[in-house]
């Protein structure tokens, strides 16, 4: 067993760590909009459920040369965003929108995303995806070089072939986790374990 203090790693080795032993990471693909209306869209694979009463997500954003990222500041500002869960069909066109794009250039123009309205909040979400939350900003704690956004869901869209008597199937939707490096994986093998009594 190697045993590794992290206050002697560098931040990149320490990342390298991280990445390549919490997987696999469920990707948000996060909406939000900016000062001039201009539709940001950026994929997070530092993302996780919070609470389900009430209905609470959690998206850490890194931030790029020592300020908040357009999402996390467009959050900041406007208090809502969409989120979506990556599959297989768009995570291609997903992975365009990680592009380093100015602010008043969208990501989601780039890679031909389909914006569709949403019902409750401002920021529209993508059509290309088979589940989509719309957010409120429940809180933003500000991290040394990350800022971690807690959102309350106020609405879920869920693509019917996938639903089913209020639960999700796993197959059917395909979702994409993010692994070390370029590398992503599928759902894979499922299996059952039954809980304790």
């Amino acid at each position: 067993m190697i045993s590794i203090d992290p206050m002697h790693n560098t931040e990149r080795d320490n990342y390298k760590l991280l990445v390549g032993s919490i997987i696999p990471r469920p990707i948000a693909f996060v909406t939000t909009l900016g000062d001039e209306g201009v539709l940001n869209g950026a994929p997070f694979s530092y993302f996780n459920i919070v609470s389900s009463n009430p209905p609470m997500i959690s998206v850490s954003i890194q931030h790029a040369g020592g300020q908040s990222k357009d999402t996390a500041r467009n959050i900041k500002q406007m208090k809502e965003f969409v989120v979506h869960i990556v599959d297989q069909q768009n995570v291609g066109q997903v992975n365009m929108t990680a592009a380093p794009l100015p602010p008043d250039q969208s990501e989601v123009s780039l890679a031909g995303l389909t914006p569709v309205d949403s019902l409750h909040i401002g920021v529209p979400g993508i059509k290309e995806a088979k589940v989509r939350m719309e957010c409120v900003l429940e809180h933003c704690l500000e991290l040394p070089n990350n800022d971690l956004i807690i959102g309350r869901i106020v609405q879920f869209h869920i693509d019917e072939e996938i639903y089913e008597q209020g639960r999700i199937d796993p197959v059917q939707l395909g979702a994409v986790s993010r692994l070390a490096g370029n590398h992503y994986a599928g759902i894979g093998e499922i299996f059952e374990i039954e809980r304790p009594v």
